[in-house]
């Protein structure tokens, strides 16, 4: 169970049998809204004895939903979906990339008007791949988003580039790869639990504040 936006940036809460592999019975439900009050009178529209079938259910960490699918699948095991843990976590590095950028603008601007005070003419730092910084900083959005084995050459050397020039985002691509492979890596829940409590640990001596959110919002759902 999940809510996307279908049109004009209106949610809808979709709920799906992954058991039917994208084929006929696949969409159960599209509900618009996704208020629990909504919702709920329209899945328990479903015979209780189909939907008391349902063995496990998968959503994201938002209340409403785990309060519909606790009222409308009573004996589902609930699981938080891996793609919405580590989506914040993704979005927690691009936090520190866009403050950088922020930075680089302020920093590019001052430049200008220094050089206009000066009558001379502004050149920005280019480096090695031929981005100034601010550009640096804009693209290495897409880069950030996937795992080094999936970089071309020109966002390996942009990565290089980036990591070289601040460490912090780079500790913070760290930390975003290596929950991801927590849940990549399956080999079993005492494994997991054991390098998520250091993954942590990892956070708590970064000092980023982004995840030590994350971190704790991890831990307000840890049984699911």
């Amino acid at each position: 169970m999940d809510e996307t936006s279908l049109t004009h940036g209106e949610l809808f809460t979709v709920l799906t049998n992954k058991a039917a592999r994208g084929k006929k019975g696949s969409i159960v439900a599209i509900v618009s809204g996704t208020s629990s009050e909504a919702i709920i009178p329209i899945l328990e529209k479903m015979p209780l004895r189909l939907r008391k079938k349902v063995e496990e259910i998968t959503l994201d960490m938002a209340g409403s939903m785990n309060q519909i699918a606790k009222k409308c699948f009573p004996n589902a095991v609930r699981v938080t979906d891996r793609f919405h843990v580590q989506k914040l976590a993704l979005e927690g590095v691009q936090d520190l990339r866009i403050k950088h950028r922020w930075e680089a603008l302020d920093q590019e601007n001052e430049g200008i008007e220094k050089a206009k005070r000066q009558r001379k003419a502004y050149r920005p730092e280019i480096l090695a791949n031929g981005d100034s910084l601010k550009q640096l900083l804009a693209r290495s959005r897409y880069t950030l988003y996937k795992s080094p084995k999936e970089w071309t050459d020109s966002q390996k050397l942009r990565a290089k580039l980036l990591f070289e020039r601040y460490p912090d985002i780079h500790k913070a691509y760290q930390l975003s790869q290596s929950l991801k492979n927590i849940f990549k890596e399956n080999r079993g829940k005492i494994y997991a639990f054991t390098r998520l409590a250091r993954w942590h640990e990892e956070v708590a001596q970064s000092g980023f504040k982004s995840f030590n959110t994350i971190s704790r919002t991890i831990q307000n759902h840890y049984q699911t």
